[in-house]
């Protein structure tokens, strides 16, 4: 099983930081709802923005492996924001855990600042696509 993905760089442009400007990929195409920082059970352990995002991501991360895929099997994620400076205080401790659960492989990302999502306590909510390899007949 070998994931074919190829980040897109266009030349003489500047190296995106913390994410990819396009990545190409070939393999099984996984659509992860938008998750939010709550629990399986959907309780809420937290309720500030990094540990909502950090348990966001695990979620994505968890639904990810029902379809055999992992961190690196990610090629898109769209965060949605309630406060686009509670993001950006939250920088710090956001990067900490992606790395811990992503390491360095960056997807493409775009942040999108909202007026409100229907979870009333959620902080973020983040949707993803990922490419999984196929097996190998």
């Amino acid at each position: 099983m070998s994931l074919k993905m190829q980040i897109l760089q266009p030349k003489g442009w500047a190296r995106a930081r913390g994410f990819s400007n396009g990545i190409v990929a070939q393999g099984k195409l996984v659509f992860i709802a938008g998750q939010v920082g709550w629990d399986a059970q959907q309780q809420w352990k937290e309720r500030g923005f990094a540990g909502q995002f950090r348990q966001a991501l695990e979620n994505i991360i968890a639904v990810l492996k029902e379809a055999n895929g992992k961190p690196e099997h990610l090629v898109r994620l769209t965060w949605y924001v309630l406060d686009k400076q509670e993001y950006l205080n939250s920088l710090e401790a956001v990067g900490q855990a992606y790395r811990e659960l992503m390491g360095r492989h960056y997807p493409t990302m775009a942040v999108v600042q909202v007026s409100g999502l229907v979870e009333p306590e959620a902080r973020l909510e983040i949707e993803a696509t990922a490419v999984v390899p196929e097996k190998s007949a």
